[in-house]
């Protein structure tokens, strides 16, 4: 049984994955390789003066797994609510448990209205749909949270890696039952 499950391992998902892994959750990072930022050309992103999307991704979903992210290459093609838990189907028939789902798919809002997550127009130009997220993340559905661009923020790398990690600290400390904080000093 996983802590969370992240859908999608663009800037929003795996900058997540690494927040929710350090803190010593339990993740699994699932990815449809469909993201956008693997066809971008990246000089806005704090930190990096230049790097083209696909190194980016490799970096992120490299630094999630150097933390313990669990990571795999799959579809997902439902999630159904159990008891206390989701099980998280995938296109090659896997289905693994999760206490918390986080939709991190982009551009893509297709799984989340298939789930029943409620739907709003797009925010973006040329984004269709968003999901309807409260300032924390939250959807209409408890223990299903999205982030990034498919919850309704800018489509910037930079952007959605905040909000993926600003999701990701909302789960944790809903998980621990207070506010989570990580601060690393240097020695």
């Amino acid at each position: 049984m996983y802590d969370v499950v992240i859908i999608g391992a663009g800037p929003a998902g795996a900058s997540a994955a690494i927040f929710t892994s350090k803190a010593g959750k339990k993740t699994l990072l699932i990815d449809s390789e469909k993201s956008l930022t693997k066809r971008a050309w990246v000089e806005n992103h704090y930190g990096v003066e230049g790097i083209d999307g696909p190194a980016l991704l490799e970096k992120g979903i490299n630094q999630a797994t150097k933390l313990g992210t669990d990571f795999t290459i799959d579809t997902v093609v439902n999630i159904v609510k159990e008891d206390d838990f989701f099980s998280v189907e995938t296109e090659s028939n896997s289905v693994v448990q999760a206490k918390h789902v986080l939709l991190a798919t982009g551009v893509l809002a297709d799984l989340a209205e298939k789930v029943g997550l409620k739907v709003i127009p797009g925010t973006e130009p040329r984004i269709k749909s968003n999901i309807k997220v409260d300032s924390e993340g939250k959807t209409n559905i408890n223990g299903i949270w999205a982030a990034g661009t498919v919850a309704g923020v800018s489509v910037h790398t930079i952007v959605t890696a905040g909000h993926g990690a600003a999701v990701a600290i909302n789960i944790i400390s809903e998980i621990n039952g207070e506010r989570y904080v990580d601060h690393d000093l240097l020695t």
